[in-house]
């Protein structure tokens, strides 16, 4: 039998829009929706019609919050991998999630080609509204153990009830020091025991576990991925303190916030700092 014979070759490989003939790329994904989300307040006096700049603001900061989403869905997922004890899972996905970072990072630079004076076109139409009402980023930084209580007040319902129950569960940390006790190591009953609402406190005797199995590649890899998720959230917020800075100066910012001189003040405070301590014991 002639294997080109399309007789007998069997039926084709179905299209991934065969069984519902309805779906499309813009069904699937939603666009005429997604694209109808860019609604602008501002008005140009002399034309009438919106701000020209004030739709970059509006399509950045939208992207903003579905990366977040997409960070969380990935987070949640690595809590997951570590509970399960699939070191190399979370890793990979923790690669992921460092991609995901440097992103946010680089479309800071896309704002900063908007200058001071055209941000100040639209700004003043944005009345409260602040970068500090995303309950989202909030959940991320309750997620890697920055909390804040005071936080939850400032939101709705639904986002304060999401707040609150990250506020209560244990964080990406807690998950990764139950990795090294379930392996038998050493953890202070203080660390597995704390508190999951506070910061993370340096721990000496925890320090000395971490370094001890350094000579694991595998956990000296998650160690050092870990690392990097903790210093791509210092350099997205040094780059959006420097952003506010280059924009709007020392002005307080939308909403009555201290603008960058609040958010100077969260600069190099690690969400992880034992995995910087460690630094000087090799």
């Amino acid at each position: 039998m002639n294997p080109s014979d399309s007789s007998s070759a069997g039926p084709a490989a179905p299209s991934p829009f065969d069984a519902d003939a309805d779906v499309t790329y813009g069904s699937y994904l939603m666009i005429p929706e997604l694209l109808s989300l860019q609604q602008c307040v501002s008005i140009d006096e002399d034309t009438g019609l919106p701000e020209h700049d004030e739709t970059l603001f509006i399509v950045i900061h939208q992207v903003y919050e579905l990366w977040f989403k997409q960070l969380l869905h990935e987070l949640d997922y690595i809590v997951v991998l570590l509970n399960a004890h699939k070191i190399n899972g979370a890793r990979s996905h923790l690669k992921r999630v460092l991609k995901i970072m440097k992103t946010l990072v680089d479309q800071i630079d896309i704002l900063e080609t908007m200058t001071p004076a055209e941000f100040a076109s639209f700004r003043s139409f944005l009345a409260n509204a602040s970068g500090f009402q995303s309950a989202q980023f909030r959940e991320l930084e309750f997620l890697l153990s920055v909390k804040d209580r005071v936080a939850i007040e400032w939101f709705g319902d639904a986002e304060a009830a999401r707040l609150q129950q990250r506020y209560e569960s244990p964080t990406l940390w807690d998950a990764f020091v139950n990795v090294l006790a379930r392996n038998g190591h050493p953890v202070p009953a203080e660390v597995l025991e704390r508190d999951v609402r506070q910061p993370i406190v340096e721990n000496a005797d925890l320090q000395a576990t971490i370094v001890e199995q350094y000579s694991d590649e595998g956990f000296a890899g998650l160690c050092e991925t870990l690392t990097d998720l903790d210093e791509g959230l210092q350099e997205w917020r040094y780059r959006h303190v420097m952003m506010v800075r280059r924009t709007i100066g020392t002005k307080h910012g939308t909403g009555g916030s201290e603008g960058a001189a609040y958010l100077a003040t969260t600069l190099f405070q690690p969400a992880f700092p034992d995995l910087w301590a460690i630094r000087a014991a090799f």
